[in-house]
């Protein structure tokens, strides 16, 4: 077994626009050589309680196979004003990380969603935050809430500008895939050319998809 395994702090399952079941993703990313996966689905105040149904799954699979299984959710396309309202309840029904779907540059999310996302400490990671203030950089890094660089197409689009303040300013960074099918898991590898692509220094590659993860899920 290599001892760079890949941790990925957002993916979908079929609890919401992902193509396969929690068994079957996890299974995926078990043989693409992943120490822990967090099935992060899409919810907003309609279907909050998906973050208990999630729990149950990943509580079922991670007693039997050898990969951490994080239940979790993906606050999207929300009124800001509810945003650490939701990512409280997510948590009081079972979710570990807490995702934010933030201003990617290809969806019309909300302006102010990366801000407040930053200011609740009950977020663990703004995903795809596109092209975030200075401003928001500082207050996630004082709220101790990690910015996404980002696999996926078109949220992609704003990883060098995350890179370059996240690492000029000390944010947790950490690369995800935001997955949801089978072909968009990636290995370690891989998530090494992300990074580098993004214009992470090779210095910064085990903060970035080691050590920054792993702070998150001791967190929790």
């Amino acid at each position: 077994m290599s001892e760079n395994k890949r941790i990925d702090l957002h993916t979908h399952s079929l609890f919401s626009d992902g193509e396969l079941l929690p068994s079957e993703l996890v299974r995926r990313a078990d043989i693409l050589g992943h120490k822990a996966i967090a099935i992060t689905d899409h919810v907003d105040a309609s279907n909050i309680e998906v973050a208990g149904k999630i729990a149950q799954a990943a509580n079922d699979i991670r007693d039997y196979w050898d990969i951490e299984v994080i239940p979790g959710v993906e606050i999207t396309h929300t009124p800001i004003e509810v945003i650490d309202k939701l990512a409280n309840k997510a948590r009081s029904l079972g979710a570990e990380i807490v995702v934010v779907h933030g201003e990617t540059p290809v969806e019309p999310v909300k302006p102010g969603t990366n801000m407040m996302a930053a200011q609740s400490p009950s977020v663990d990671i703004i995903g795809h935050p596109g092209l975030i203030t200075e401003e928001e950089v500082q207050i996630a890094v004082d709220n101790d809430v990690a910015l996404e660089i980002s696999y996926r197409g078109g949220h992609c689009l704003g990883n060098g500008h995350v890179a370059e303040l996240g690492l000029e300013y000390g944010a947790d960074l950490v690369v995800d895939t935001d997955t949801h099918a089978p072909g968009d898991l990636i290995d370690y590898k891989m998530s090494e050319v992300v990074a580098l692509g993004a214009g992470i220094p090779e210095s910064e590659l085990e903060n970035v998809l080691k050590k920054n993860p792993e702070k998150i899920l001791k967190k929790h």
